[in-house]
This record gives structure tokens, sequence and C-alpha cells, in this order.
């Protein structure tokens, strides 16, 4: 797994925001609101960008945004600004939420990064890339139409579909099965290390990265 990068120690100046000087960076957790969907694994963007919320004290609380129409957390990190969005738009309707808060804080799609289920990935495999298509999956769909392509992705595996002539929408909107559940520690953290990188300049290159112990 990959190790954290350096974090700002106690004590140490934290500059804040402001545009045109430092960078800003929008990480975006796919999911949808309602505790129906809490636990699904087509919400396991939020579930990854609430870990990493939670483990950076930098980061505030959510708040809801309903101007944004999201949940949003902010904080530096590093030498970024970092600003966090949940969309409350519901899963198809991602991409007003993303435009909303990338005009807002005036973020490009280059300084994006969107974490998302991904059903042709194999569970246990984290992919990373910048741009391309929605491959099916309906919140990229969204966020490409409002936003564009040229976001970065870290798409998470939940396949293989099983049974495999499962419904594919009734399979992403269930339940992790239990040896899926022992491993999500595991995934977030990993998660958490990949945005940690990223926030600290490494890029979100073309990769694959896996989290099973």
């Amino acid at each position: 797994m990959a190790l954290f990068q350096r974090r700002p120690q106690a004590g140490e100046a934290i500059a804040y925001y402001s545009v045109g000087q430092n960078k800003a960076i929008l990480l975006v957790g796919l999911g949808n609101f309602g505790k129906e969907y809490d636990g699904t694994r087509h919400n396991v963007g939020f579930a990854c960008i609430d870990h990493f919320v939670s483990k950076n004290s930098e980061m505030s609380s959510w708040i809801d945004k309903k101007d944004l129409k999201c949940h949003l957390s902010t904080g530096r990190i590093g030498d970024s600004r970092v600003v966090a969005i949940k969309p409350t738009t519901y899963m198809n309707l991602s991409g007003e939420a993303v435009q909303l808060a990338a005009n807002f804080y005036k973020i490009p799609a280059q300084n994006t990064a969107i974490l998302h289920d991904e059903l042709d990935i194999d569970f246990g495999f984290i992919r990373t890339r910048i741009g391309g298509s929605a491959a099916g999956h309906n919140g990229m769909k969204s966020v490409i139409q409002h936003f564009g392509e040229d976001t970065g992705r870290i798409r998470i595996g939940i396949g293989p579909k099983k049974p495999a002539q499962i419904d594919s929408s009734d399979f992403v909107l269930g339940q992790f099965n239990k040896e899926e559940i022992s491993q999500l520690p595991n995934l977030y953290q990993e998660v958490t290390s990949l945005l940690s990188e990223y926030l600290y300049g490494t890029e979100l290159a073309t990769g694959t990265r896996t989290f099973i112990v």
C-alpha cells in the first residue's frame, strides 16, 4: 500500500486561499443521498471521500451548501486549498454540483479528481487515469456533460456481478458482501493515501493499485 505523505506539523503556518496565488484542488465523491443508499456499492465514492475528510484534521466538517447542490468540506493540505464535495443531486445529475463548485472556487477540470465505483473493475482494485469516457457510469456521464472529460478519475472496482445474470442497476445498488465489507477499511485507507499523494504533487497518471490483504 502507498504510504502517507508528510502533513503539516502543529505550529506550522497555514496560508489561506486566494485566487491566482495558491493551487486549488476539487475532490468529488459520487453517490446517492439517503439512508437507503448507505453502504451500497454505488455509494463507495461517498464512503471514500468521507474517510478522507475524517482522517485529515485540516478539513472542515461537512456543511450543506444548497446553492452549490452539495455537501462541502474545505481545508488546506500542503500547498493546496482543498475543496471536497458530495453532490446532493442524485447520481445521474452529479455534474450540476461539480460545475457549480468548480465555477464558484475557480477550479479547472485539470485540478479535479472524481471518486466513483466502476463495475468493469473487480473489487480489490483501484485504477487512476486522466479523462476518458464515462464507461456507462451515469454520474460520470453527467460530470462530462456539465464539466468536460479532462478530470482525474479514481475508479474503485466493485465487480464482477454475482450472480452474472443480475441486473446491473440492482447489483450496484446492493450492499457489499461480508468478505468485501472486511476489506473496506483497507480500501478507504488506500484511497486516502492516494489522495494525499495527489495533493502533495503526484499526478493521477494511469495506474492500478490493489488493497486486498
